[in-house]
């Protein structure tokens, strides 16, 4: 196994890719006002100049050097993983835009993290190339925004937690967005089009996207859960009515591959089911079948190629985001429940923009520079950067982590 580079064995520790993105534009901000030059030497990176100069204007840094390629050109992408330690991609979908970059970090032995929440692709990353990405000492490490972040760390967290107390991990644990005040992500709706699109065409993706363990290890692709739950229903162990979760067909799959990739730290047979909490009564019970009513009937409709090009244009679009003052009043909130124990996973910003941004900034980040104990391969957040990244989330990306009885 190719250990990862040395730092000064590259020009910069970390280039972040689609920096004129709105999304990419908010990661650059996190890192320019956190992170000093000679703390962290950092690029941007696009295909166009003057957007790029307009970036580096906007941030008051003037010198902070410049990228340039295209993401379909795998030299540029190949050329750019070369001079940096660690890239981090905010440009999606990332099945149309973002296979070249990942291939070339992984030749390179480049580090790199990204926003994706398309099974599909990473499905198909990792079977062209984690091998590969072992030998060349690569971390691969997608899903680092809100999908699947605070699932995949609150679930890490909490076995953590329970190995500590009990001195046993939690076989069956359940997962619950409590609070979700924020607008969708253009990028998200794009990404969610796209695969809608692929699934449509081919029976393979259809199979990724309905199998349970779709992202685990050869060998580790079976266990206790079936498929999402699509349909209203009461939680006696929450003891509140729950609704389908938009991104829990990837978080849920993430949190299993962590599981296979940890197996001492959750144990066999482990268990992960995540929903909406919509609360107690005839309230969240109605609540429940509204939401439950209203994702069939929207993923029914943009599954019809004639309905979702329709109907796209006037969907957020990639570029979109909501102004600062709603990104501030924004906040989140998920909830862990493992047998008699629990943990509670809050971020302070709107989860799509806010908070996502200053999560994928300060996953690159550690990737960059901190000292992590995992060789080359396909990670997930937990696997990868686990305890050290819940300390710089809590330090600096305004996300907590508690226990809850």
């Amino acid at each position: 196994m190719t250990p990862s580079v040395r730092r000064h064995d590259r020009e910069f520790d970390l280039i972040l890719w689609g920096a004129t993105g709105f999304t990419g534009q908010l990661v650059a901000r996190h890192l320019a006002e956190n992170y000093d030059w000679d703390v962290l030497r950092w690029a941007i990176g696009g295909r166009d100049e003057v957007k790029l100069a307009a970036v580096r204007e906007g941030l008051g840094a003037p010198d902070l050097p410049v990228v340039l390629g295209d993401a379909h050109d795998q030299d540029k992408m190949a050329a750019l993983a070369k001079r940096t330690r660690v890239v981090c991609s905010t440009v999606g979908p990332y099945a149309r835009y973002g296979s070249e970059l990942v291939a070339a970090c992984v030749r390179a032995g480049t580090g790199y993290c990204d926003l994706t929440g398309e099974a599909h692709w990473i499905r198909r990353m990792l079977d062209a190339h984690n091998a590969q990405a072992v030998e060349t000492g690569a971390r691969i490490v997608p899903t680092c925004g809100f999908d699947s972040i605070p699932s995949d760390l609150g679930v890490y967290f909490l076995q953590r937690e329970m190995q500590s107390r009990h001195g046993a991990p939690g076989p069956r644990i359940k997962g619950g967005v409590a609070r979700l005040n924020g607008k969708a992500s253009g990028g998200t709706v794009a990404s969610m089009l796209n695969l809608l699109e692929e699934a449509g065409n081919d029976r393979s993706v259809r199979r990724i996207l309905v199998n349970p363990y779709s992202l685990n290890p050869e060998g580790k692709r079976n266990g206790p859960d079936g498929r999402d739950r699509m349909s209203p229903s009461y939680d006696d162990d929450f003891r509140k009515w729950t609704a389908p979760f938009i991104m829990a067909g990837i978080n849920t799959r993430i949190v299993r591959r962590s599981a296979a990739l940890m197996p001492d730290l959750y144990g066999p047979d482990f268990s992960y089911q995540e929903s909406m909490l919509t609360g107690r009564g005839v309230g969240g019970a109605l609540k429940a079948t509204a939401v439950s009513g209203v994702m069939a009937a929207a993923l029914g409709a943009l599954s019809i190629g004639p309905i979702r090009r329709l109907i796209a244009p006037r969907l957020p679009q990639p570029g979109e985001g909501p102004t600062p003052e709603e990104q501030k009043n924004g906040n989140w909130e998920m909830r862990f429940l493992g047998g008699s124990s629990g943990a509670r996973v809050t971020g302070d910003m709107d989860p799509g923009y806010g908070s996502t941004s200053k999560m994928l900034a300060e996953s690159a980040v550690c990737l960059a520079l901190d000292q992590l104990t995992v060789g080359g391969g396909f990670h997930t957040p937990a696997s990868a950067m686990g305890n050290i990244l819940i300390e710089r989330l809590q330090k600096n990306a305004g996300v907590t982590f508690e226990v809850i009885e």
